[in-house]
C-alpha cells in the first residue's frame, strides 16, 4: 500500500484563462473566482487534499495570477514544511525555452524536476476550477488494487451534456477502451442509453509512465499538450493500463461534481447550496473546506430607515457572510459574501453578491451577480429590464446579469 501523507504528490492546475467565465475572470484566474459566501473555487481541490491526507501540493499558475497566488499565500501557509508539508505555486519556469504553459500536459511537463526531487510513489493531477467534495484515497486504492498505469476519475452525465466532457467507454474491469474528448456522438453506458461516462479531469499517475508519456508528448510538434486531448487516448491506443473509477458519495450514489466554466454553471453550484438538503454540504464539519479567515465582526441584520419609516429585515434561504450589514432589506434565496452592507427598502433575490459591496436604498435586485467594490446608488433595478441590463451589463443567454468588479455607475446610466 501507498503511504498517502508521505507518498503521494498533488499537482493541480490552476493556469487557464477562464474565458467563458467573464467577466469575473477580467482581473483573476478563473480558481480564484469567489464562490459560497467565503471561499475561492480552488479551495474545494485543496481542501480535498488536505481532508484526503495529502499534504504536498504544488499549483500551475500562470494567466492574471496575483489573487490567486496572494490567496495561496494568505489562506494556505498553515502546513508544516519542518514535516515537508506544503502548498506552493509554481509559474511557467521556461526551462525549455521562453514560453508559457501550451497546455495542461505541458504545464506538468515544464515542471518535472519537482516531481523527479518529490520522488513520490504517486502522482495526482488535478485542476482547480472545479467545485466537488471526494476522499482521494478511495481512488487511489482503486488504482493500486487494478495495478493501473493511470486511473481517471469519472462521473455520470446526460448524455445531451457529453460534448462538453472528455467521454469514455470502459470494459468489463473498468479498463478504458475508448476516450473522445467532447464528441458529437458519444458512447454511452450499457445500461443507461441516455447517460454517459464522462472524465473529471482528475488522474492517477505511475511517476515514471507520467514521465515517459510527458517526455514522448513534447517532442510531438503537432500536439497540443493537453492531458484529454493528447496524452490519455495516447496512453489506451498503446496499451498502458487506463482504469476509470466512478466517483461515488457514501450512500452510493453518483458523486455530485460541477465543472463552474461558465456563469450558468456558476451560478447553479452557488445556487445548489441553498438547497434544503444540499448534495454539496460546506457545512459538512467531517469535511471542511478551508480558504482564508478575515478578522470580521459577525454579520448584523437589523432595522433600516427609508423616509423616516422604520422597516424590518426579511432574510429567507440566504447565506450572509460575516461583517454584512443589512438594514431594512430584504434578501431571498441569496449568497451574500463578507463585507457587504444592503440598505433600507432593498430587495435581493436569487443572486451572488461578492464581498465589499454597497448597495443603496430601494434597490431591486434579480438573478444577479455583483463583482467586489462595486457602489450601487439608490433605487437602481437590476434583473427586471432585460434590455435596460443588456445596454449597460453583461448579460448571459439565460439572462443573469453580471456587474464586474468596481463598475462605476455613470450620470448617463443613472438618468435612463
Amino acid at each position: 500500500m501507498v503511504n498517502i501523507e508521505k507518498e503521494v504528490f498533488a499537482y493541480i492546475l490552476a493556469g487557464g484563462k477562464g474565458e467563458r467565465l467573464y467577466p469575473l475572470t477580467k482581473e483573476r484566474a478563473k480558481p480564484a473566482v469567489p464562490f459560497g459566501g467565503k471561499f475561492r473555487i480552488i479551495d474545494f481541490t485543496l481542501s480535498n487534499c488536505i481532508n484526503s491526507g495529502i499534504r504536498r501540493i504544488a499549483v500551475a499558475t500562470q494567466y492574471k495570477s496575483n489573487s490567486l497566488r496572494r490567496h495561496l499565500a494568505l489562506a494556505w501557509n498553515f502546513l508544516n514544511m519542518r514535516f515537508n508539508e506544503y502548498v506552493v505555486d509554481v509559474p511557467p519556469q521556461q526551462i525549455y525555452g521562453e514560453k508559457w504553459y501550451a497546455g495542461t500536459a505541458d504545464a506538468v511537463f515544464q515542471n518535472l524536476y519537482f516531481i523527479e526531487q518529490e520522488k513520490p510513489k504517486l502522482v495526482l493531477i488535478l485542476s482547480g476550477d472545479h467545485i466537488y467534495k471526494m476522499n482521494y484515497k478511495d481512488m487511489i486504492d482503486f488504482h493500486i488494487q487494478n495495478k493501473g498505469d493511470i486511473t481517471i476519475a469519472t462521473f455520470v452525465v446526460e448524455k445531451s451534456r457529453a460534448s462538453a466532457f472528455g467521454i469514455l467507454e470502459v470494459d468489463n474491469t473498468g479498463r478504458i477502451i475508448q476516450f473522445k474528448e467532447k464528441p458529437k456522438e458519444p458512447p454511452t453506458l450499457k445500461d443507461e442509453k441516455d447517460k454517459c461516462l464522462a472524465s473529471m479531469g482528475v488522474y492517477v499517475f505511475n511517476p515514471d509512465v507520467l514521465t515517459e508519456l510527458l517526455v514522448h508528448d513534447a517532442e510531438v510538434s503537432t500536439s497540443s499538450h493537453d492531458f484529454g486531448k493528447d496524452i490519455i487516448p495516447y496512453a489506451i491506443h498503446h496499451g498502458y493500463r487506463v482504469f476509470a473509477y466512478r466517483f461515488r458519495e457514501n450512500d452510493g450514489e453518483d458523486g455530485y461534481f460541477q465543472d463552474v466554466g461558465t456563469i450558468d454553471a456558476f451560478y447553479s453550484a452557488n445556487m445548489d447550496i441553498l438547497s434544503p438538503a444540499p448534495r454539496i454540504d460546506i457545512f459538512d464539519r467531517n469535511w471542511p473546506i478551508y480558504t482564508h479567515s478575515r478578522q470580521y465582526p459577525p454579520c448584523k441584520i437589523t432595522e433600516g430607515t427609508l423616509f423616516d419609516k422604520l422597516l424590518e429585515s426579511s432574510v429567507k434561504n440566504s447565506i450572509i457572510g460575516e461583517g454584512s450589514i443589512i438594514s431594512g432589506a430584504t434578501i431571498r434565496n441569496s449568497i451574500i459574501f463578507y463585507d457587504v452592507k444592503i440598505k433600507a427598502g432593498s430587495i435581493v433575490e436569487d443572486s451572488i453578491i461578492f464581498s465589499e459591496v454597497t448597495i443603496g436604498r430601494s434597490v431591486k435586485i434579480k438573478r444577479a451577480i455583483i463583482d467586489k467594490h462595486v457602489e450601487i446608488p439608490d433605487n437602481i433595478e437590476i434583473g427586471y429590464h432585460p434590455e435596460f441590463d443588456k445596454k449597460y451589463f453583461y448579460v448571459t443567454g439565460s439572462n443573469i446579469v453580471i456587474i464586474g468588479r468596481k463598475y462605476k455607475f455613470t450620470k448617463k446610466l443613472l438618468e435612463a
